[in-house]
């Protein structure tokens, strides 16, 4: 079984061997593993996303309503775009290089 990303199948991303999925069988019927990897998968994808997103407007709400926004989009997509459209947004990697240069 093999994972993509971006609907592109990388050769190493995550595979797992024979004896695993036999292992994963001893719980799981031979005959829906495919659907059950992927179903949980998603689910913890998805799940990271939701946390992540929670954390994003936790933050981001309060700043962008002292900058001045009326209202705010309930559209994760839109309120995600409004935030990292602003000049002041920047994502994990960006942070803490400028916390590195800081020290």
């Amino acid at each position: 079984m093999k994972i993509s990303v971006d609907c592109a199948c990388a050769d190493k991303l995550f595979e797992l061997t024979e004896t695993q999925k036999k292992v994963i069988q001893n719980e799981i019927q031979s005959e829906i593993l495919d659907s059950d990897m992927k179903r949980r998968l998603e689910w913890v994808l998805m799940h990271k996303y939701e946390r992540c997103f929670d954390k994003l407007k936790k933050e981001w709400e309060p700043k962008l309503i002292a900058d001045g926004a009326k209202s705010l989009p309930t559209d994760r997509d839109a309120f995600s775009a409004l935030v990292f459209g602003h000049k002041d947004y920047k994502d994990r990697s960006a942070r803490e290089a400028e916390a590195k240069a800081k020290l």
